[in-house]
């Protein structure tokens, strides 16, 4: 029996030692928000924090992952999606399928600890996660509404939707 801090709470598993992260998140502790895209840490879809730095879990041996260390997945992110990120991310639609979206949350969410006001090129640095729907523009768009506070106007932006409300 192995222990992992996951969302604040110290949790028992069993695993082989190179299991990776992601399996034990999903399979074990049936955290499944984190998802596996490709398997080879370049899609990002299961991107936690790990002791707050955006990890992809799908090829981190659980191994490597002592007890002491701060897991967050996207289900501790904010159990009821209060978080700005997920806020902003609601607000201008960013999702189309969904599938790479908690990838995107978590290393937009780490993105905005380390630099409040992120330029573009910031955010292309950090937001290297892979959407196969291209909502690249929305979410720029997001990331600098949380910048400019959560108000869409102040952040230059003006969200026209479908039923003619402006955001």
């Amino acid at each position: 029996m192995a222990r992992l801090n996951v969302n604040g709470a110290v949790r028992d598993f069993e695993a082989e030692g190179d299991t990776p992260l992601l399996w034990v998140l999903r399979e074990q502790l049936g955290l499944t928000g984190t998802k596996y895209g490709c398997g080879i840490a370049a899609c990002g879809a299961c991107t936690v924090h790990i002791d707050g730095v955006p990890t992809r879990s799908c090829v981190r041996p659980v191994s490597t992952v002592g007890p002491n260390e701060k897991i967050v997945t996207i289900e501790g992110l904010s159990p009821d999606g209060s978080h700005p990120v997920q806020k902003a991310w609601v607000a201008l639609d960013v999702p189309q399928c969904g599938y790479c979206q908690c990838g995107m949350v978590m290393a937009a969410t780490a993105l905005l600890r380390d630099k409040p006001q992120p330029t573009d090129r910031d955010i292309d640095e950090a937001i290297t996660n892979i959407c196969r729907c291209g909502t690249y523009n929305r979410i720029r768009a997001a990331i600098k509404v949380v910048a400019a506070g959560g108000n869409t106007k102040t952040a230059g932006l003006a969200i026209q939707h479908t039923d003619g409300s402006t955001t």
